[in-house]
């Protein structure tokens, strides 16, 4: 898979980039495997906003995708890799020896006809779901659960791996992409491989119409806006009036600390990202 540019025919054109979708091989999902999902335009259900720069965007349907993996020991094959609106990375639909079908991330070998399965019993091989004790140290993972039977929640996303480190007692050490090293119970499922459509993050958008398109409203910064729209609006000319970046509710928007400081699973990180 390739990045595409175009003519500069027009100054957003000039800078805009995009995939070649050459891993794809079907344009219609599993019509068993998708819901309707509602959009909230950013407002909760009083109707007042709460998320700004929130509305409009192309319509879509979410695709059920497994990250419990839980069909252990039942062969699957790869029947395609599919565009996913709702996740930067690509999704595949497994056909399961019994005749159920699901989604999962696709890692990055993954190729139509390849074989796939979970359990204790799978090889370390590509797209295979398995316990942590059973991975050797230093292999690639992704879609790492936190719970056992919870499902994926860690490194989802397009490009990135994590890395087992080392196994004592009943934890595992894993190295995430951000740096941290986290303490994942060993009886949690993890995939194996680097998850696929690397590429993501080398894409320019190119124009305001495009970021419209995924639903992303405009963005007026706060220093442009009067006193009585923002708390840094205001003032003569250019001026930034002295305050600490912050929301229009008072919020700090640079360096402020959202982690809680007795947040319980904080004893299971051996080495901060920082």
């Amino acid at each position: 898979m390739g990045i595409k540019t175009f003519k500069p025919t027009s100054p957003a054109v000039r800078a805009k980039t995009n995939l070649t979708f050459d891993e794809i091989t079907t344009d219609r999902p599993e019509k068993s495997l998708i819901v309707s999902k509602g959009r909230t335009g950013g407002r909760n259900n009083f109707g007042r906003m709460t998320c700004r720069f929130m509305g409009g965007g192309h319509k879509r349907f979410y695709r059920l995708v497994d990250f419990k993996r839980d069909k252990d020991d039942v062969p699957a094959r790869v029947v395609s890799i599919e565009y996913d609106p709702y996740r930067s990375c690509r999704i595949a639909l497994l056909n399961y020896r019994d005749g159920e079908k699901r989604y999962i991330i696709a890692p990055i070998d993954l190729k139509v006809g390849d074989n796939v399965m979970s359990g204790v019993s799978a090889e370390i091989r590509s797209a295979n779901a398995i316990p942590l004790k059973n991975i050797p140290v230093g292999t690639m993972i992704h879609n790492i659960e936190l719970r056992k039977g919870k499902g994926g929640q860690m490194v989802r996303s397009a490009g990135l791996a994590a890395q087992l480190l080392a196994k004592e007692g009943e934890m595992a050490h894993v190295k995430l992409p951000s740096g941290e090293v986290r303490l994942v119970s060993v009886e949690c499922k993890a995939t194996i491989g680097q998850v696929g459509n690397p590429e993501h993050e080398s894409i320019t958008i190119g124009k305001a119409g495009r970021s419209r398109w995924l639903g992303w409203r405009s963005r007026v910064r706060g220093v442009a806006m009067n006193p009585v729209d923002h708390p840094m609006g205001g003032g003569e000319g250019k001026s930034k009036g002295g305050n600490v970046p912050r929301s229009p509710t008072g919020v700090p928007s640079k360096g402020y600390k959202t982690r809680g400081k007795r947040k319980l699973s904080s004893k299971y990180i051996v080495k901060r990202r920082k």
